[in-house]
Parts: structure tokens; C-alpha cells; sequence
């Protein structure tokens, strides 16, 4: 565990963060060098990221009931420095009993990572299975201290002095678990390393799917609906993930027994410290926006005809706002790279056969990862040059784990061939982890096709075209997106005043008629460019 850190049980002098620590296992922490290297993630900053995004994880039960007590909660289980679980709440568990639902007795010595302060009747589980450390963020707490279910108090941001009787008695008691309990319960939150900020809104800005965006529309001003989009997200997150008002944090810190944060300097850097880490996050999703973009399956021609029939059932694509949800959760898992110039982050997540009780529903995690060095390594044990260094031997190419390569070699769970098994990254795999897709069984791959075909000597992207039997979901403005459909339709004998009518299905919004046309021939054969799914009928 790095160093440079805020913990809660400690006397103000030993709050502060330290300086920046090499990791054993990886390489070092941020390194800017002549070269361009950029910063990286921590990892305590990383986990406490992910966990702030899951709680904004989509939800089909829409908009928060912004009068509860209970707030929405994210959670990343770690273990041995690698996340093997991300929950968040849904409409009958709370984070913390989604994890217990689905790890059990294998939280043991695990690290959890809240977007918020547990109330105590999961905090009293989570301890009861043996967990070695809990982290949370210090805004309001899963029973919120700033919201009343009382008339006299409906406003969301209720003075902390008129919390619920509820309320108060959560924070005693998860405040008594806190003090008499194995785990460390704490406040884990890192200044970002120099420069990081910056770099991560260069990067994004100039990302494979903000790039597709402006291969698909040469004329779009792709600065101005980022910067639009960003702005939106910066707000939305400052809402709910921020304490408005010092006068109100202080109380909430008060009533959460981290009295030594209401003091100067402290109070100030915790809060600056947490409006970095949402302006990180704001910015990091700004580069996936919704509006006018998605991501559309890419469509088979006739000498596939049995690709249907050869995957699992409820084998369709998740909705635009999910599979951007997790594309985003391996945005921020590349800003933990090794990689002096490429940062690739991967997730997979899997389908089981009905929908629980949490936030995420059907699916659960399988694995995730971002590119890196082999384990164990030291930072410049091995070459960081990429294709611009004349000499092969001095490349990193030989050396570099890719990102799905990681996702899958610390896979939390095997991956059933029955279910089906999705994998998001943030560049298109190239040709030496296409054969571990397939051979893993994945059946969906969420990415961009920026590299397809490409070939840079030491790397290549030619395998990808050809992959078969999994659905390929390929980021694309709506206006734009190519779909070579190739409709044939076997039409019995019929007189020239029948009809076929095509609809179309967009976003998932439901079938709306395209045109209706007459047809004299039995087989009719359309390509469309567009960004619409067609059926005929």
C-alpha cells in the first residue's frame, strides 16, 4: 500500500500525505520524463475512482429517490492488489451486502474500497467475514446526513444539525464497530501526482474515441462537446459526490468521528484532495459521451449464417449507458499503466441467467486489467521504447503485458461457456491477444477500430476483421456508423402488390417503420449506411 495517504486513525500530524513511495510490485508511481512519460494513477486513487464511477453505475429502476436516507453506494473489493469485485447498490441490497451476496467467506483479507461511508448493518458484516481494511470517502454517508425524510426538511441538502433520528444512531454505531473492530476502517485519499490532471485531459481529448468521432465527422468541433460534456459531469458529480458547503463537510466529519479532518490544514487539502479526484473522473468520462455515440455490433456477412445459433442465449448487446459505463471503468484502469506512451485498460464482465438484487444486475465481473510490465518488476528493467527505436532489441513490444492479457490471467472466476462473457478495452486488441479472446470464450467485445489492419512491425492489428463467432461492438457516432447489412430474404411466390416493410430498432428505443416497398423477386438484397439496426417483416 503506498504511503502517501489520509488515514483516519491517526493523530493529525501523521494525516498528511508522505512522499511518493516505489511499489514493490510494479514500477514507480508517476515518472514524467524527456520522453513524455506520463503520471499514473495511485492505486489507492485508482480503487477509490472505480468506486465513486460504480456508483453512477445505470440503473433500469431510474433516478435516486433524492428524499431517501439511503444514497447509492460503489464498491471495489481488492485482494492482493488486484480488484476481484465491483458492486454497487440496487433496489434491495446495499453495496456492502451485494459483496457479501456474492464473495462470502472470501472477503477475508480482502481491502474495500466505498464511495461513502457504510451504514452499519452492512459494516457489521463486512467485518464479521474477516476483511483487513476498509476505505472509505468522507462526504455523506450511505444514511445520508444531508437529506430528511421529514416535510419540515425535504430540501436534499438539509443542514446536518436536522439529521433523521435514523441517521444519527447508523453513525454511533457505525462509529462503535469502527473503534472495537480487527479491520482498519479509514479514510484512504492521495494528492494526484504532478501533472497528472493535465495529462489525463490531454489524453482524453485525444483518445481512439474521441478520434473515431472526428474520422466520422471530419467538421465536428470535438473540443467544444468535450469541454460541454465535461462541464455537465463535473456538476452532476460535484452534487453527489461532494459536500457543498465547508460549514456542512465539518459536521458530517464531526458526526463520522473524523474530528481531526475539521482542522486547518487538513479540512482544506481533504477537500481539495476530493475535488481533484471528481474533476479526474469527470474528465475521464467526458471522452466516451453519449449523445450522438455508441457502440453498434458489426454486422456478419451470409458465410456466418450460423453465428446465431452459436452463441449463448441473451447473447444481446447491453444498452448504450452500460457498455459505456464499463468503457469508462477501463479508461481509469489505463491511467494505472506501466506503458511510457500507451495507456490500454480492460474489463470483463459476464451475463448469468437472471437479474439480481444489486446495481449491476445480470451481469458481475470476471476480470480487469491495464498494460504493465511483468510482475515484480523494477521501473527501467526493461525497454520503454516503442516502434521509433531503430533497434528491435531495445522495444518494449516483447516485454509489455497487455491489458486483456492481465484481465484474463487474474480472472476472478471461470468463464462459462453458457453464459455470455463481454469484454471491454480500450484499443482494438491486436493479433497477439485475438487467439486468448477466442480461446477464453468471450463472446463480446466492446472497443474501437482505430488500429484495425494495421500493421507497425513489432505489433499489428490484421487478426482482428477476421475474428468469428463473437459480436464485435464498434464505437461510432449514430449518424455515421457503417452497418453493411446484407438482408436476404427468402420470399415465397408472390404478386408484385405484396409488401416487405423494414424497420428500425435505435438505441433500443423499439422498432419504428424505415419504408415500405414493393418486391417482384424472391431475394433482396440492401446495404445501408447508417446507424440504425434494420429488420425486415
Amino acid at each position: 500500500m503506498e504511503e502517501s495517504e489520509i488515514r483516519n486513525r491517526a493523530d493529525p500530524g501523521h494525516t498528511m500525505p508522505g512522499g511518493d513511495k516505489r511499489d514493490s510490485m510494479t514500477q514507480t508511481e508517476s515518472r514524467i520524463g524527456l520522453q513524455g512519460h506520463g503520471p499514473r494513477l495511485s492505486k489507492v486513487n485508482l480503487f477509490t475512482l472505480l468506486s465513486l464511477w460504480m456508483e453512477q453505475f445505470p440503473q433500469e429502476q431510474r433516478q435516486e429517490d433524492h428524499h431517501s436516507e439511503i444514497r447509492r453506494m460503489g464498491l471495489v473489493v481488492v485482494r492482493d492488489s488486484k480488484v476481484v469485485g465491483l458492486h454497487c447498490s440496487g433496489p434491495e441490497l446495499h453495496a456492502g451486502q451485494a459483496a457479501i451476496i456474492h464473495h462470502g467467506a472470501c472477503l477475508a483479507d480482502c481491502q474495500l474500497y466505498f464511495s461513502r461511508r457504510p451504514c452499519a448493518t452492512c459494516l457489521k458484516m463486512i467485518i464479521n467475514a474477516g476483511v483487513s481494511q476498509i476505505s472509505f470517502w468522507p462526504g455523506d454517508p450511505e444514511v445520508s446526513m444531508l437529506r430528511s425524510t421529514s416535510a419540515k426538511h425535504s430540501s436534499s441538502h438539509s443542514p446536518p444539525e436536522c439529521i433523521t433520528e435514523d441517521a444519527a444512531l447508523d453513525a454511533v454505531a457505525a462509529e462503535k464497530l469502527k473503534s472495537n473492530s480487527r479491520p482498519h476502517i479509514c479514510v484512504l485519499l492521495q494528492p494526484l501526482a504532478p501533472g497528472l490532471a493535465q495529462f489525463v485531459d490531454e489524453t482524453s481529448r485525444e483518445c481512439d474515441f474521441i478520434e473515431r468521432m472526428i474520422d466520422d465527422e471530419p467538421g465536428l468541433n470535438t473540443d467544444t462537446l468535450f469541454h460541454r460534456e465535461r462541464t455537465r459531469l463535473l456538476k452532476d458529480f460535484s452534487r453527489q459526490l461532494l459536500v457543498r458547503t465547508s460549514q456542512q463537510h465539518r459536521e458530517i466529519l464531526t458526526h463520522m468521528g473524523l474530528e481531526n479532518f475539521c482542522v486547518e490544514p487538513y479540512f482544506s487539502n481533504l477537500r481539495h484532495n476530493m475535488r481533484e479526484l471528481v474533476e479526474v473522473l469527470a474528465t475521464v468520462a467526458a471522452a466516451v459521451p453519449l449523445q450522438h455515440y455508441g457502440f453498434y455490433r458489426e454486422q456478419h456477412s451470409t458465410s456466418e449464417p450460423a453465428l446465431a445459433s452459436s452463441l449463448p442465449p441473451h447473447h444481446e448487446g447491453l444498452s448504450q449507458e452500460v457498455a459505456r459505463h464499463c468503457i469508462i471503468q477501463a479508461r481509469l484502469l489505463a491511467y494505472r499503466t506501466e506503458d511510457p506512451k500507451v495507456g490500454v485498460g480492460a474489463v470483463i464482465w459476464a451475463k448469468g441467467p437472471s437479474a439480481g438484487s444489486d446495481g449491476t444486475g445480470c451481469l458481475y465481473l470476471v476480470g480487469c486489467g491495464y498494460n504493465a510490465y511483468p510482475a515484480g518488476s523494477q521501473y527501467a528493467e526493461y525497454p520503454q521504447m516503442d516502434n521509433k527505436q531503430e533497434d528491435r532489441q531495445r522495444r518494449k513490444y516483447r516485454y509489455i503485458v497487455h491489458a486483456e492479457q492481465n484481465a484474463l490471467t487474474f480472472r476472478t472466476r471461470h468463464i462459462k461457456p453458457e453464459e455470455p462473457t463481454m469484454l471491454f478495452v480500450t484499443k482494438c486488441p491486436c493479433d497477439e491477444c485475438v487467439p486468448l479472446i477466442r480461446g477464453a470464450g468471450i463472446t463480446h467485445i466492446y472497443t474501437t477500430d482505430q488500429d484495425r489492419d494495421k500493421d507497425k512491425g513489432d505489433i499489428s492489428y490484421l487478426r482482428f476483421s477476421s475474428l468469428k463467432n463473437i459480436n464485435k461492438f464498434i464505437v461510432s457516432t449514430r449518424s455515421h456508423e457503417l452497418f453493411d447489412v446484407l438482408l436476404l430474404v427468402q420470399l415465397r411466390k408472390i404478386e408484385s402488390s405484396d409488401l416487405i416493410s423494414l424497420y428500425c430498432l435505435h438505441s433500443g428505443r423499439g422498432a419504428q417503420p424505415l419504408l415500405t416497398m414493393p418486391v417482384s423477386s424472391t431475394l433482396l438484397s440492401l446495404r445501408f449506411r447508417m446507424g440504425l439496426q434494420c429488420l425486415v417483416v
